[in-house]
């Protein structure tokens, strides 16, 4: 009897968790953006062999060497961390790609500021942003492939969650805790189908996740 090639093996739910793992791991030390990261494990949990499963961490290192510091220099073109977002009187958005080290301060002054998290570089797994509003607030965007644990403190106002509630087993986190005095923010938990799009669009297809109506990938 010839046994199966190992790569065509089908695969268990604990093999797809530990490739999750890796992918989390690397994305933490910036090797995988947000986006590389959120692709990368929707295919790992539609793997079906373990060929399929070694591809995705194929361009990375072993398990162990994941968590290997990256220069901070500036050398291999790490991002600068951003660390406050300000708004006063008016509004705006940060967006793109950017690095989040520890915690990100955002301060809102009779301003709504637009906070776009769908492709920050998350540095250790867990980022928490503290967001501070004085008649004002504003959307905050996180892919729904991140755990978002909310907390905080409002007087008249307060945040909300809009959007899928799943997240991949070992997902990185981000801890948003919201401060407001008439105000707060609404925090948009977006699918993958929103990469690229304009923030009315990604506010729409994550609508659209919360009723369930959320359009195929491909479409």
């Amino acid at each position: 009897m010839v046994s199966e090639p190992r790569e065509s093996l089908r695969v268990s739910d604990a093999e797809r968790d530990v490739t999750l793992k890796v992918l989390n791991d690397n994305a933490a030390v910036g090797r995988l953006s947000m986006e590389e990261l959120e692709e990368r494990s929707g295919q790992a949990m539609a793997a079906k062999t373990r060929g399929e499963l070694a591809v995705l961490t194929r361009d990375l290192p072993a398990e162990g060497d994941a968590a290997l510091p990256v220069p901070a220099n500036g050398s291999g073109g790490q991002r600068k961390p951003v660390r406050w977002l300000i708004g006063i009187i008016g509004g705006g958005h940060h967006r793109g790609k950017f690095r989040g080290v520890g915690t990100i301060n955002a301060v809102h002054l009779i301003s709504g500021e637009d906070i776009d998290l769908r492709d920050v570089e998350i540095a250790g797994g867990e980022l928490t942003l503290n967001t501070f509003s004085l008649i004002g607030g504003g959307d905050i965007y996180v892919p729904d492939s991140v755990e978002v644990d909310m907390g905080g403190f409002a007087l008249i106002g307060g945040d909300e969650m809009r959007g899928s509630e799943q997240s991949s087993p070992g997902a990185p986190v981000i801890r948003i805790r919201g401060y407001a005095v008439i105000g707060g923010a609404t925090i948009y938990r977006v699918p993958s189908q929103a990469r690229g799009l304009s923030l009315k669009e990604a506010r729409r297809l994550a609508k659209a996740a919360e009723r369930g109506q959320l359009p195929p990938a491909d479409s």
